[in-house]
């Protein structure tokens, strides 16, 4: 199969033109599609911005990148972090590309993108200004991977401007494909990451940077500003290793060696880390020749050391992207670490009334999220990320972990009491962002992990990955199947519901005794003592109280009655027919009115499926969804009728299904007139 790429490239082969891509125009909407800028843009291609256009200029391993007039400096330490792990870049940044002819104008780069590695395409017409280009662009070289790859980047948010928002570990996310996350080195002017933790880090396959958080940094602007001791605020460096270093007085001093990936972008006074254990220090008088020289050795292009007590005083946050073993394969500065991580990848949408309870605030909806198991074999650190998305306008989100070590016989998804009654083990942070994650040590077990949105009702795409060593992970799953017979007669149980429903709300307008419908029955029927639907829904609007109630005898609803009453095929019913429906439509009455708590007579979907359940349905997600696309009105909403009517839908296909189960196996087998004659009936 061809790809889009390589069509691309032969189309424009062929017609002997340069790639313009209409899903991203060279227009003004494609910079800024909420405020207005001062100036407009001219778009260029590289060859006529400078004479001799690269794609990536190998010869120089600087990092060399400068953001523009955007101001998105959080990209620049992104690509910062990305250029530094080469086997990474080459990922997103496919090596096979350049201007030589023949040249058709397109390039491919890889993003992690909703779940999955996503290819996006681009022209390689760029915005500029009086010239020169507008936004990330290489100081000192010719090289254009760093616009064409922002370009990229803004196609899938949808313009230049939406990247004004982004946030690095949302960008390091998505250029490694990696789960991040943010570690406070203090919390409250107390030290909380200790050598221990740098030494577990740094074996794992994960990328370790550290940074200055303060909550500022959106507003910086000069690029070069640094602390006194020469560390770059808003940059992240690379954690590269630890170690001690030998004193002549016989104690050792903790080391870590960092990496400034813009050390040859600014001048050399600021580009130097100047403290301690920097290249002039007076500390190095504290260590004997050899020893110095053994640790001088070891650093690298823009590398130096740095105690590690000054590194916990200089930075905030540790930023972490910890990666797969499947992703870390590629990066060759990963491969001797001693842990690799195992990941596990679910899938899945919050969609309303189906999967979208909200968090832990909505009792009554929180359990309809998706339920996902993880298991564990051992003891051991695990991290959990939930990824929305929804790019544009991102849901505040979060996740819930329970410990299920205690609960017996799962079979399907945990019921509303579960959550009522036992308490959550693990509580992420609600926010807005794309990606929240978390870690947590966990026991050998088994574990509930409920992704949410904060808010009930809100609707988005997700992804849930673990990374551990022993886990796996799986969906808790409800299976479809009846629970009590299609149209129970009136028993204790449901008169009992009934007269629950009944003592809260009142009288319900049905009456307890059908026998004073009868001579209104006899008048309309036949002399066959059968009404047809018509008849029905004549004697139900004469015989239902009020109009709400009356809503129920709508043409669907009793073409809907007969169908599953009637036995001969006639297309009637008879009384006792009407006797039993009447029975059950109190019942089913009296249910509804225990579920619509805030509102009479208003049904919210969130609800449906514990109103289903109650009457006697137990169905799984992918029949509830059905069932709400069916029924749900703009507002999230059922009424009377649509619950009634959705009964009758489920009565009919479970007695269809009964009657074709010959075997009683579970699987029934129909030619394409039954299946046909089945669907309309239903």
């Amino acid at each position: 199969m061809t790809s889009s790429y390589e069509r691309i490239k032969s189309e424009c082969k062929q017609k002997g033109v340069l790639w313009e891509d209409d899903d991203f125009p060279a227009t003004q909407s494609s910079v800024f599609y909420h405020q207005t800028p001062p100036f407009t843009f001219q778009w260029k291609r590289p060859h006529e911005i400078v004479s001799n256009p690269v794609f990536v200029n190998d010869s120089t391993a600087q990092f060399d990148i400068v953001p523009g007039k955007m101001g998105d400096r959080w990209l620049v330490s992104c690509l910062g972090v990305l250029y530094l792990s080469k086997g990474l870049f080459y990922r997103v940044v496919p090596a096979d590309q350049n201007f030589d002819k023949p040249y058709y104008g397109v390039f491919r780069f890889r993003l992690w993108w909703c779940g999955e590695w996503l290819e996006v395409l681009v022209d390689d017409r760029l915005p500029t200004i009086n010239g020169k280009l507008a936004f990330l662009q290489a100081q000192n070289t010719n090289s254009f991977w760093p616009g064409l790859l922002e370009k990229a980047y803004a196609k899938l948010h949808g313009s230049y401007e939406a990247l004004k928002y982004g946030t690095l570990l949302d960008g390091l996310a998505d250029l490694t494909g990696g789960i991040t996350e943010s570690i406070s080195i203090k919390v409250d002017s107390n030290i909380i990451i200790r050598p221990p933790l740098l030494h577990n880090l740094l074996d794992t396959t994960s990328i370790i940077t550290c940074t200055i958080n303060n909550g500022t940094i959106t507003q910086i602007r000069n690029q070069t500003e640094a602390l006194p001791n020469g560390i770059h605020i808003g940059i992240n460096y690379r954690l590269c290793s630890m170690d001690k270093a030998e004193t002549i007085m016989g104690d050792t001093v903790q080391l870590v060696r960092l990496r400034n990936p813009l050390a040859q972008t600014l001048n050399k006074a600021a580009a130097n880390f100047n403290g301690d254990w920097s290249s002039f220090s007076n500390s190095w008088e504290r260590v004997t020749m050899n020893e110095r020289n053994r640790l001088i050795e070891q650093l690298d292009q823009g590398e130096f050391w740095m105690s590690f007590f000054d590194m916990t005083q200089t930075f905030t946050h540790l930023e972490c992207v910890h990666l797969d073993s499947d992703t870390a394969r590629d990066e060759p500065q990963l491969a001797d670490k001693s842990r690799r991580w195992l990941m596990r990848l679910y899938q899945g949408a919050w969609k309303r009334g189906v999967t979208a309870g909200g968090c832990r605030n909505n009792p009554d909806s929180f359990h309809i999220n998706p339920q996902l198991q993880l298991f564990l074999s051992e003891k051991e650190d695990v991290i959990i990320s939930v990824n929305q998305h929804s790019v544009l306008e991102p849901k505040v989100i979060g996740f819930t972990v329970y410990n299920l070590n205690s609960v017996q016989n799962i079979n399907g998804c945990l019921s509303k009491n579960f959550f009522k009654k036992h308490k959550s083990l693990v509580n992420s942070q609600y926010t807005n962002s794309r990606q929240i994650s978390h870690r947590c040590s966990l026991d050998p077990g088994r574990y509930l992990i409920m992704a949410t949105t904060f808010e009930p009702a809100e609707e988005a795409s997700f992804s849930v990955r673990v990374l551990g060593s022993t886990i796996r992970l799986a969906l808790l799953e409800t299976q479809t199947m009846l629970l009590l017979d299609p149209f129970p007669l009136l028993n204790s149980n449901t008169k009992i519901l009934i007269d629950s429903a009944n003592n809260n709300n009142n009288n319900n307008g049905i009456a307890c005794s059908t026998a004073q419908y009868e001579p209104v029955f006899m008048q309309l029927a036949d002399d066959q003592r059968t009404l047809n639907c018509f008849d029905l829904q004549e004697l139900l609007e004469a015989c239902l109280p009020n109009d709400y109630i009356r809503s129920c005898a709508s043409i669907d609803v009793c073409r809907q009655v007969v169908c599953l009453m009637d036995k001969t095929n006639r297309g009637r019913i008879n009384f006792n027919d009407f006797n039993k429906f009447m029975i059950n439509l109190k019942t089913w009455w009296g249910v509804f009115k225990m579920h619509t708590k805030e509102k009479s007579g208003i049904l919210k979907a969130e609800r449906l499926r514990d109103a289903l359940f109650d009457v006697g349905f137990q169905l799984s997600t992918d029949n509830i969804s059905i069932l709400i696309l069916r029924y749900m009105r703009r507002d999230g909403t059922l009424r009377l009728a649509d619950f009634i009517s959705a009964i009758l839908h489920l009565t009919m296909a479970f007695e269809l299904f009964k009657a074709k189960d010959t075997n009683q196996d579970g699987i029934i087998s129909m030619g394409m007139s039954e299946w046909i004659k089945s669907v309309f009936m239903c």
